[in-house]
């Protein structure tokens, strides 16, 4: 099952606006925002919240509102900062890892093995999934902002399942990576999945699907 794409940019996430509009709505943003320094300015660049207002279609204060909180979030949790020591006992089965190819769009390809599993900690599992979305935000081409996702469910039981991980990995890529999805791939889904990302793509618009 797969849905369909929407009209979108070069970058990947829809947009109907003409570019004079599109900064107009940036311009009231940074207003709403009010001035920034350091890591929050870097972050906050034209292509940045112009991801935060696709996935609020266009509303400026509701794009605000997330983009504040995905600030204090980063204050917070500093995903810049966490390094490979913080995170090796996480990644020791492979079970998310940037592959070293790219779609013919030039985006990085995140791969995740569920079966590969290895620990409890929803604090840590976490932690390693937002360092692998930072790093591969990193390895994006410089007219690209978003990446794909091969989600390799073979061999996965339900002994793997966690509703907790599951809800708080689409808090964190819904409400902290908006639009950075360009297509997730998945192969040999078990059907109790099928809700959940039906309901990411319907939160995010953007993301096109498909079940293998």
């Amino acid at each position: 099952m797969s849905t369909g794409p929407t009209k979108s940019t070069p970058n990947g996430f829809e947009n109907s606006l003409r570019p004079e509009e599109e900064q107009n709505k940036i311009d009231e943003m940074r207003k709403l925002i009010g001035p920034l320094s350091g890591k929050l300015a870097l972050y906050c660049s034209d292509a940045s919240i112009s991801r935060y207002l696709a996935a609020q279609s266009w509303n400026v204060k509701k794009a605000a509102k997330m983009l504040k909180a995905s600030l204090k979030w980063r204050l917070d949790f500093m995903p810049e900062e966490i390094r490979w020591d913080d995170v090796a006992s996480e990644a020791e089965t492979g079970k998310i890892y940037r592959s070293n190819y790219k779609d013919k769009h030039g985006r990085p390809v995140l791969v995740m093995r569920p079966r590969c599993q290895n620990t409890k900690s929803v604090e840590g599992q976490m932690k390693y999934l937002v360092y692998c979305m930072e790093n591969a935000v990193v390895n994006l081409p410089e007219d690209q902002e978003q990446m794909i996702w091969l989600v390799d469910f073979h061999g996965y039981t339900l002994s793997n399942f966690s509703i907790k991980v599951t809800k708080e990995t689409a808090h964190i890529l819904q409400d902290y990576y908006p639009e950075r999805l360009g297509i997730a791939i998945l192969y040999d889904a078990p059907k109790i999945f099928e809700p959940f990302w039906k309901h990411l793509h319907l939160i995010t618009r953007q993301p096109i699907i498909l079940f293998i």
